[in-house]
């Protein structure tokens, strides 16, 4: 290869990147972009309230004895399917992630379940689990008991709440009589 065919290769390289080097100046220059005056981008989300504000209360369930009234067994053991990646329901069944759900009602908190192995905030919750306990828990397991390893958020319809726990009260060898409401 002789130096005049080296001289055109490099005089191609060179022009190449003289034309590259004017479109980006051009390009620049007509399209400028507008810097923002923050950078990132803006999530919007409640602050909490700090001091003495008060926060706006949750609305007002009805009580869960008014509720089991009209709840259904069939409808429950529909809604506990969503549990069923977790919990087993059968007499005996084996613990998953969570405990064997067999004769909750009524049962001790953080205790027994086959071995099944609870959290230290479960573990210190203490007393046994009854209707209203079922209900605060399933409503909200993380604000009914801080600190547990539960990650699902709950069932937040007040009728499908009371539904599974009608179901979970016939899963036993002597269901527990549901509460009624008082007149």
């Amino acid at each position: 290869m002789d130096s005049f065919e080296l001289n055109k290769i490099l005089g191609a390289v060179l022009a190449s990147c003289l034309i590259l080097l004017v479109m980006n100046f051009t390009a620049q220059a007509l399209f400028a972009a507008k810097a923002p005056e923050k950078p990132g981008f803006a999530i919007a989300a409640k602050e909490a309230t700090e001091g003495g504000g008060k926060e706006a209360a949750p609305a007002k369930s009805e009580p869960i004895e008014k509720l089991l009234q009209t709840a259904s067994v069939e409808k429950g053991e529909a809604a506990a399917k969503k549990c069923q990646a977790c919990h087993t329901f059968e007499k005996g069944g084996p613990n998953r992630v969570g405990p064997n759900l067999y004769g909750i009602v009524g049962d001790k908190k953080g205790e027994g379940r086959g071995g099944f192995n609870f959290s230290a905030a479960m573990k210190g919750k203490g007393g046994d689990w009854t209707v209203d306990d079922l209900n605060q828990f399933i409503a909200n397991p993380k604000g009914y008991v801080p600190g547990t390893a539960m990650g699902f958020a709950g069932i937040p319809k007040d009728s499908e709440r009371a539904d599974v726990i009608a179901y979970l009260n016939s899963l036993s060898d002597h269901p527990a009589p549901l509460p009624t409401a008082a007149k």
